[in-house]
C-alpha cells in the first residue's frame, strides 16, 4: 500500500518509513514534553505550542536522537502537523505552534496528542513517547503552559494509498539505469469529485542531494493511472550502490500545490521488498527494461529532507 503524503516538494524528497514498532516494552523513562494550549472563544480556534523536550532517551547510534514531534486531534485526524527536526539531541527545543479550528462545543469530545518520533532517513521512524491530552479534562478559560511525562506510544496504522508497478534495468557496461513506471492502482482520493489526476516524479539521490528528476504525463480523473512510460539515467558501475531512486506519486493541481500521494524509494540502502527488487535488478543486466515485475508499496514520506 502507498502509504502518508504531504506537501509537493518535501514530500518528494522524503525517504520511507517502515513497519510498526515492536511490541510493549517494559515501562521506562521516556522524558518530557513542555507545551501550551490557548483557544480562542471567538475564532473558534485552539493553538497548540510545542516548547521543548528533555530527557529523551537515546534511540541512535552515537547515545542522540533526531527528535520531532507529531501534532493531531483524535478521533478525526484530520490536520496532523509535524514540528522541524532537531538533530542529534536529547533536550529538543522546538518552539513552534500549530493551529485547530474546533468549535468549543465539540473540543470536550476530542483528545490532543503530541507524539515524539526519532528520524531515521533511510528506515522506520521509532516513536520515543507521546503526551495524550483529553480536552474535557483541561479548563481552557486561560492560556496553559506545563511539562508532562511522555508515555508510550501506540504505532499508528499505516494509511492505504494505492500501489505502484515498476520495473527497473541496470546496465552496467553502459552505465545506463531505466526505470519504467508502469501503472498505480487504488490511489488515495485526493480531490473533491472523489478522483485524483496523478503523475509519477523519479528523483535519483545521492547522499541525501538530488542529482536528477524526472517525471511522467498527468493522468485525468483516475485512481487507476496507466503510464507505461521509462526514463534512464547515466551512472557508472562504481556509483550505481552510493544512489537511491525516490518514485513519488502525486495529485497535479493547476491552481494550488501539486500534493504527494505517497512514494516508495529502491536503492542499496532501502530494506524489504525494495532492497530486493533493486539487487534482483543488478543480478540481472539482461532483464528487459519494461516489464511489470513488480507491484510495491508506496510508502509513508519522510517530513524534513536534510541536504
Amino acid at each position: 500500500p502507498l502509504q502518508n503524503k504531504q506537501d509537493d516538494d518535501d514530500a518528494e524528497m522524503g525517504l520511507t518509513e517502515g513497519e510498526g514498532e515492536e511490541e510493549e516494552k517494559e515501562p521506562e523513562n521516556l522524558g518530557k514534553l513542555q507545551f501550551s494550549l490557548d483557544y480562542d472563544f471567538q475564532a473558534n480556534q485552539l493553538t497548540v505550542g510545542i516548547l521543548q523536550a528533555a530527557e529523551l532517551p537515546a534511540l541512535d547510534m552515537g547515545g542522540t536522537s533526531d527528535p520531532y514531534v507529531k501534532v493531531f486531534l483524535l478521533p478525526d485526524k484530520k490536520k496532523k502537523y509535524e514540528t522541524k527536526v532537531q538533530k542529534k539531541t536529547l533536550n529538543p527545543a522546538f518552539n513552534e505552534t500549530f493551529v485547530f479550528k474546533v468549535p468549543y462545543q465539540e473540543l470536550g469530545g476530542k483528545t490532543l496528542v503530541m507524539a515524539i518520533y526519532d528520524f531515521d532517513r533511510f528506515s522506520k521512524h521509532d516513536i520515543i513517547g507521546e503526551v495524550k491530552v483529553p480536552m474535557n479534562t483541561v479548563d481552557l478559560g486561560q492560556p496553559i503552559e506545563e511539562w508532562r511525562d511522555l508515555q508510550g506510544g501506540e504505532k499508528e496504522e499505516p494509511e492505504k494509498l494505492g500501489d505502484i508497478c515498476i520495473s527497473l534495468r541496470y546496465v552496467p557496461t553502459a552505465g545506463k539505469l531505466t526505470v519504467c513506471i508502469l501503472e498505480a492502482k487504488n490511489l488515495k482520493k485526493m480531490d473533491v469529485g472523489g478522483l485524483s489526476d496523478p503523475y509519477v516524479k523519479i528523483h535519483l539521490m545521492q547522499n541525501g542531494k538530488r542529482l536528477k528528476k524526472k517525471k511522467t504525463t498527468v493522468k485525468k480523473k483516475t485512481l487507476n493511472p496507466y503510464f507505461n512510460e521509462s526514463f534512464s539515467f547515466e551512472i557508472p558501475f562504481e556509483q550505481i550502490q552510493k544512489v537511491q531512486v525516490v518514485i513519488t506519486v502525486l495529485d497535479y493541481d493547476k491552481l494550488g500545490k501539486n500534493e504527494a500521494i505517497g512514494k516508495v524509494f529502491v536503492g542499496s540502502n532501502a530494506s524489504g521488498t525494495e532492497l530486493r527488487h533493486w539487487s534482483d535488478m543488478l543480478a540481472n543486466p539482461r532483464r528487459p527494461p519494461c516489464d511489470c515485475q513488480r507491484r510495491g508499496a508506496v510508502t509513508p514520506r519522510v517530513h524534513v529532507f536534510d541536504n
